[in-house]
């Protein structure tokens, strides 16, 4: 994934101050100029992301959400190339790894249950301090061992009433609510993302989840992964893609279900949808 920036050294000061010296950096992930390393030392660990190029924006509208959210600390600042950030690092799987035993067939839906209604009250928590989250995907959330949940990524948040963004083209176009969609094709721009879509990112993350595959069967609509972008953005607006068949846990897949097929209005809050989850027995 490439060396450390040097010029980036501000940012490492900066996790020094969480993680204590000697510290060692080692690289996450690297995609679409927004580069994520783990910083490692004996007082702890913390996350450096650093935003080259049109991430640039992106990581520093990251930074301002993550200095208004409550329970979340961040260090920012500029460097030669880019943008840093530096936040404590959260430990735990993501609701993904918590899916992991049950996709397996090696049991874990006690586990996998507790994830899911952990994601829902994290997002229900978001949402009611005035906040959209707008990214919501398999890997972003977090889960300790205490059950709680913490939520990452929020480079397309936003506080209710403000739209921090010039324009909004989408974030994983799987879980994009139809409304979203339409939205984003008709305009005008900017596109301001709901917490109804979040709930539906929400319901369509659960369902990846438990499956393994997006819930969308875009085969049986004429669709592929080759199909351009646009063409299946249209397609999910006019609710032309059906639900996948796929219901390997069929008691909380009928839960998410509906919330997939509803219109907005008509979707339950997170909170709701995280006590229709503790229902679930089977």
């Amino acid at each position: 994934m490439g060396k450390y920036p040097a010029e980036a050294r501000e940012a490492v000061k900066a996790a020094k101050t969480l993680c204590g010296d000697p510290m060692a950096l080692a690289p996450i992930s690297n995609r679409r100029g927004s580069a994520v390393w783990k910083a490692t030392g004996p007082d702890g660990a913390a996350s450096i992301k650093l935003g080259t190029g049109e991430a640039c924006e992106v990581t520093a509208r990251e930074a301002s959400v993550l200095d208004q959210l409550p329970g979340y600390t961040v260090t920012a600042g500029r460097y030669t190339d880019g943008v840093w950030l530096v936040t404590p690092w959260l430990a735990g799987k993501s609701t993904w790894g918590r899916f992991q035993p049950f996709r397996k067939g090696d049991g874990g839906r006690d586990g996998a249950l507790a994830a899911a209604v952990g994601l829902c009250r994290a997002v229900a928590d978001l949402h009611a301090d005035g906040w959209v989250h707008g990214d919501l995907q398999p890997q972003h959330g977090v889960h300790h061992k205490d059950g709680t949940a913490r939520l990452l990524d929020f480079a397309w948040s936003r506080k209710i009433g403000s739209t921090p963004w010039a324009a909004f083209s989408g974030t994983m176009i799987h879980l994009t609510a139809p409304e979203l969609a339409a939205r984003i094709i008709t305009g005008p721009q900017p596109v301001t993302t709901t917490q109804p879509a979040d709930v539906y990112a929400l319901a369509g993350t659960l369902w990846t989840c438990v499956t393994g595959n997006w819930p969308l069967h875009y085969s049986a609509a004429g669709l592929s992964w080759q199909t351009p972008l646009r063409t299946r953005r249209e397609a999910i607006a006019a609710r032309a893609v059906p639900l996948s068949r796929a219901s390997p846990w069929p008691a909380l897949q009928n839960h998410l279900r509906p919330v997939l097929l509803a219109e907005p209005d008509d979707r339950p809050t997170a909170a709701e949808l995280a006590k229709l989850l503790e229902t679930v027995t089977g």
